[in-house]
């Protein structure tokens, strides 16, 4: 057994602050209205100045504000190195050949990035927190997730692929439907646009997301129910879901579609002046709460997360909860006015931001046991 302090390999990607790249996705022509601001406000409003693009190419990857923030969390019982997840992280690991690591790099390039990382550790046979490569793989193919959600009764809203346009002829689609990207995760291709009510706007919002992303487009009955976000931590028998966070969309513009959009999620919600959008613990009937955490950790079992996930819930007509996604690499922005849930779940159960991280730690060192 390794005595502590463990040596432990922080892997990460910065997010790059340049607006300019030629990735850089511009909105469909209807949603830049909606950017003019909160209730008209013009606070928010585009820079005109610069290109009126989408900074979203790099929407999942960390500031180095959150990355120096898990250090400093872990750094309190363990020592601590920062290894970015470039090309050159396959030899930095094994020169440094830590104890374990602590993965929350998202990759770059490719349906299975998010694997990127865990696959090179598996090769080294380094020890590392969160789920494996085939999870993480699926979790970011959503439409392979729901088939399998389906397999297992789990519910989740009916949905089609779109790989081309002329795949739009004879498709089963039922209005409104919301269109995603099949390969994205934080809110990356979801507008107030998304929401498509008619043959002409589904099939503009399916050539923006394969035309922009070069990739299908998932389109998905719109779900009309309460939103929620559920934070799970630990292993087999022992996982424990966290208090459930409520999506508020009536702090949204009174014009908008009611979703957690790459506008509310980057734009209108920020650290500067955070929006009132979320409710932790949701106000929930004892049998409703019961259902959403039932079948999230139906959920986490059946697509074998480990050590933590947050999943995304929302109810259909009838008030059943169907889950929309997972997250098994969860956003975990440091401080409590950027709105990121599962910290903010986290402080609801009693937990800070310090010891949520290293409760991940501890979790998947004592898969390995190291502890």
């Amino acid at each position: 057994m390794i005595r502590l302090p463990l040596n432990v390999a922080l892997v990460y990607n910065q997010k790059k602050e340049d607006n300019k790249t030629e990735n850089n996705h511009e909105p469909p022509d209807k949603d830049k209205n909606i950017l003019s601001g909160l209730n008209g406000e013009s606070s928010v409003r585009f820079n005109h100045s610069t290109p009126n693009n989408f900074a979203d190419t790099y929407a999942e990857w960390d500031t180095f504000e959150t990355i120096n923030a898990v250090r400093e969390a872990l750094s309190e019982f363990h020592k601590v190195t920062l290894v970015e997840a470039d090309e050159n992280a396959y030899q930095k690991l094994l020169q440094l050949k830590p104890d374990i690591v602590f993965n929350i790099a998202e990759g770059l390039n490719g349906v299975s990035r998010e694997a990127q990382i865990p696959a090179i550790l598996e090769l080294l046979q380094i020890p590392y927190t969160g789920s494996d490569p085939l999870t993480l793989s699926i979790c970011l193919d959503k439409a392979r997730t729901k088939e399998i959600l389906s397999y297992y009764g789990i519910p989740t809203a009916r949905f089609c692929v779109i790989n081309s346009i002329s795949d739009i002829v004879g498709a089963n689609i039922v209005f409104p439907s919301i269109v995603k990207p099949k390969h994205e995760g934080s809110s990356k291709g979801i507008f107030n646009s998304s929401i498509v009510n008619n043959w002409d706007d589904l099939i503009s919002q399916v050539t923006f997301v394969i035309e922009t992303y070069k990739q299908p487009a998932l389109v998905e009955e719109f779900l009309d129910g309460r939103e929620f976000t559920v934070a799970l931590l630990g292993n087999g028998k022992d996982v424990k879901v966290l208090p459930i966070v409520e999506m508020k969309f009536d702090s949204l513009p009174s014009e908008v579609n009611r979703i957690y959009s790459y506008e509310a999620k980057w734009i209108w919600d920020n650290s500067e002046s955070p929006l009132n959008i979320f409710e932790c613990p949701a106000n929930l009937p004892i049998s409703l709460q019961t259902e959403i955490e039932d079948i999230c950790l139906k959920t986490y079992s059946v697509m074998k997360c480990r050590d933590w996930c947050r999943i995304d819930v929302r109810l259909d007509s009838n008030g059943v909860p169907n889950i929309l996604e997972l997250n098994p690499l969860p956003g975990i922005l440091p401080k409590p006015e950027d709105n990121s849930c599962f910290p903010k779940a986290a402080r609801t159960a009693g937990m800070n931001y310090n010891q949520l991280l290293q409760e991940v730690l501890n979790l998947a060192a004592k898969r390995y046991g190291l502890l």
